[in-house]
């Protein structure tokens, strides 16, 4: 049996490898669909709305630059608010991160089950895609390949995950190419560039998806204790893994639009995606393109394969930095001195995913909550370092962000309303189980601690539960399945304004 020890991370992973890991995470199988849903909403100018949504996200991404220069660790997700604002904000990041991220594996994997299902019988069961018991043994089996794969390191994964991702890359290229050989022009002003208006723009961003479709960067930073030359190279994959997601987006959206059959469009943008469930599949059928056709069924199989397998690479480095900040057992933050792979982390995460492919009655209402739990670690990311800024002035900051008195609260008030976007269904759950995990680490460490200690969780993490008491009471006021109080202007405008102030607060409550 191999040695183990705490810190035996090996630096295997160059500017390519963790570019493939961004591209791979952000560009996974939505793209398959997400072209013609968005463009129900606002039409020709959805090709707009990924350019925003791709510039949003790039904000983010600048911000995770200098944090990733500055702390090239594991699990840099879990670490950078912990090492910022203290145990309880590490200890709620751990968690949501773990249960997000592992979940998010095994809805990669049984999503592609259940387009391979499309093509073998006897995988699905209905035609709500549950499996059949041959189907569950199928995905299982496809997880513990995806498992043995990182057991054996960090660079056999991103030899793998490199070939999957350029393979992810490729099916996309063709499709734009041959679609814009059959573009149609006109489509572009059919029932007018905007039939929506500026309204459809940002229900297309917000609402309709295309914020979901960038959010991938977090990987990146997991196995930042594994990249070579980390305070350059993090911050190169960071924005060219966005600027490429950004840039093949909008060729897809262009290519769409364009090759739409005039038919399609008789009636307006309303119904696209209803007429075609399977866009890029359904034109190519149509243009007479059978072998791009069945490429693009291929893909929709290996695409959130491959992103399943980028999540069981990140999780595990997201697990160590949680038990690292103290408060999950240190087991698992042993690492292997031969394979550099946290072993009992990776078996956690593995076992988690196999967890979460179980058959439970309420797995859609999971989904929404655990991907809402995700985007709260983008939102601790600029009060990170904001937070740093104002305690840490001397740390050594390679990558540095100019402008950062502006970009730091408009990238939080923009992660801000990722997490109002979600809905009152989903955050009328999800921000009382956090701030009930919150208030009870607290306790705990009261108990253990005494007084000094309580005193400096205060201190140092009110300012998050006002946070989530905040999103709660906006949700339930606002638009998005709530009581309708603010219209949807009304909500983003508040929940911007609470945010600079929070970000303020969260700035001067950093631990020195």
């Amino acid at each position: 049996m191999s040695e183990t020890r705490p810190d035996a991370f090996k630096r295997n992973l160059g500017l390519l490898d963790l570019t493939m890991i961004g591209f791979g995470s952000i560009f996974g199988s939505g793209w398959l669909f997400a072209a013609a849903h968005v463009a129900d909403v606002a039409g020709p100018a959805s090709i707009l709305s990924w350019i925003i949504g791709g510039v949003a996200v790039l904000l983010l991404g600048v911000i995770y630059c200098e944090l990733g220069a500055a702390l090239p660790v594991a699990g840099g997700v879990v670490r950078f608010p912990e090492t910022s604002h203290g145990p309880v904000a590490g200890f709620l990041m751990g968690l949501i991160t773990t249960i997000a991220f592992t979940s998010l594996i095994a809805i990669e994997i049984v999503a592609a089950r259940q387009y391979a299902g499309a093509w073998i019988p006897g995988l699905n069961r209905d035609a709500a895609g549950n499996p059949t018991l041959t189907g569950w043994c199928l995905q299982t089996a496809v997880l513990a390949v995806l498992y043995a794969i990182n057991r054996r390191g960090i660079a056999t994964f991103a030899l793998i995950n490199n070939i999957v991702t350029v393979f992810k890359f490729c099916v996309p290229g063709l499709v734009i190419i041959l679609l814009l050989a059959h573009m149609h022009g006109a489509n572009f002003s059919a029932h007018g560039f905007a039939p929506h208006g500026a309204s459809g723009v940002q229900v297309a961003v917000s609402t309709g998806g295309i914020i979901f479709a960038y959010l991938g960067l977090t990987p990146i930073l997991a196995v930042a204790s594994e990249v070579k030359n980390p305070q350059r190279t993090i911050p190169i994959a960071l924005v060219a893994s966005v600027a490429l997601s950004t840039l093949v987006y909008v060729l897809l959206q262009t290519a769409f639009i364009g090759s739409l059959p005039a038919s399609e469009l008789a009636n307006g943008w309303n119904d696209i995606s209803s007429h075609l469930p399977l866009p890029f599949h359904d034109i190519a059928v149509a243009l007479g393109l059978g072998a791009l056709a069945t490429l693009v069924v291929i893909d929709a199989i290996l695409s959130p394969t491959g992103t399943g397998n980028i999540y069981l690479s990140a999780t595990p480095r997201v697990v160590y930095a949680w038990a690292k900040g103290g408060t999950l057992p240190a087991l698992f933050s042993r690492v292997d001195a031969k394979t550099g792979v946290p072993g009992p982390a990776l078996a956690l995460s593995f076992a988690l995913a196999l967890f979460w492919t179980l058959p439970f009655p309420s797995w859609q209402a999971l989904i929404s909550v655990v991907s809402s739990a995700l985007m709260l670690s983008y939102a601790l990311a600029p009060t990170s370092a904001a937070g740093l800024r104002h305690s840490r002035p001397d740390m050594a900051r390679p990558f540095r962000v100019r402008g950062f008195g502006l970009l730091s609260p408009l990238s939080f008030g923009i992660a801000t309303l990722i997490v109002l976007w979600a809905g009152w269904n989903t955050l009328r759950w999800l921000m009382p189980t956090v701030m009930v995990l919150a208030l009870a680490l607290m306790a705990w460490r009261a108990t253990t601690g005494g007084r000094t200690l309580l005193r400096a969780d205060i201190r140092s993490s009110s300012w998050m539960l006002v946070y989530f008491l905040g999103l709660f009471a906006l949700s339930w006021a606002g638009p998005f399945g709530g009581r309708s109080l603010m219209n949807t202007a009304g909500t983003d405008v508040a929940g911007m304004i609470g945010a600079f102030a929070l970000h303020e607060w969260a700035r001067r409550a950093a631990i020195r």
